[in-house]
C-alpha cells in the first residue's frame, strides 16, 4: 500500500531563501580560493578559520557571520560583496508560445529548411549560449548533410523520419529519437524518409565562442 505524502511539493520550505544564499556564498568562497591557488588548509592557517568551519561554508551548509565573511575577504583580496554577486544577479526565462517562434535563417541552411527559434538568453552566469530551434523539412526541402558549427548539438524527432548523417555515419530517426553530437563534425539530413518531418534541435556552445 503506497504511503500518502506528507509534504507539499509546491510549497517553500522555511528558510530555503537563506539555504540559497549560503550555498551562493560558498561557491564564492570556493571559487576565489582555488583562483588563488590556495588550499583549504592554507586558507584555514591565514585566516584562523578550522579546516571544518572552511569546508562547511564552501558547501552551503552553514551560514558564516559578517565577521567571518570580512576575515574570508580579507585573506583573498576582495570586496566582502563579492560573495554576494551570483545571489544577486537576475536569472532570466523565455516563455515562447505555440507558433511564436522566430523563424529565421542560419548560416549555411540549405532552401526550405524552416528554423524557428524557441527562445534565447544572451551573456549569463553559466558561461553557455543555448540555442532551442523547431526545424520543419518538407517536400521542398533540399538534403544537406555537411553542416559544421562550433558547440554540441541535440536533436529530437517529433514528426516524420529522417536519415541523418554525422561524421562517417548514418542515423535513421523516427519520432521518440534522440540523436546527441559534436557539431564541429558534418552533419544533417541525408535522406527525408518521411515528410513532413519536425525536431528540436538545441545547440549549446561557450559564450565567447
Amino acid at each position: 500500500m503506497a504511503s500518502k505524502l506528507t509534504q507539499d511539493p509546491h510549497s517553500t520550505r522555511n528558510g530555503e531563501r537563506e539555504k540559497v544564499l549560503e550555498v551562493a556564498i560558498g561557491r564564492e568562497v570556493r571559487a576565489f580560493r582555488r583562483q588563488q591557488e590556495i588550499t583549504v588548509a592554507e586558507l584555514a592557517q591565514i585566516t584562523g578559520l578550522s579546516i571544518g568551519m572552511l569546508s562547511k561554508i564552501e558547501n552551503g551548509n552553514t551560514s558564516p557571520s559578517l565577521t567571518t565573511l570580512q576575515t574570508l575577504a580579507n585573506a583573498l583580496s576582495v570586496p566582502l560583496t563579492s560573495f554576494f554577486r551570483r545571489f544577486e544577479e537576475s536569472r532570466q526565462a523565455v516563455h515562447t508560445k505555440s507558433g511564436e517562434g522566430v523563424s529565421i535563417d542560419r548560416e549555411g541552411t540549405r532552401a526550405n529548411h524552416q528554423y524557428n527559434l524557441l527562445g534565447h538568453i544572451g551573456a549569463n552566469a553559466s558561461g553557455v549560449i543555448v540555442e532551442p530551434y523547431l526545424i520543419t523539412l518538407t517536400e521542398e526541402s533540399d538534403v544537406f548533410p555537411t553542416f559544421q558549427h562550433g558547440g554540441i548539438e541535440t536533436i529530437y524527432m517529433l514528426e516524420g523520419e529522417v536519415d541523418y548523417r554525422h561524421g562517417d555515419e548514418v542515423y535513421p530517426l523516427k519520432p521518440g529519437d534522440t540523436l546527441f553530437f559534436d557539431a564541429d563534425s558534418p552533419h544533417g539530413p541525408e535522406k527525408l524518409v518521411i515528410l513532413p518531418a519536425r525536431y528540436i534541435s538545441v545547440i549549446s556552445y561557450p559564450q565567447n565562442a
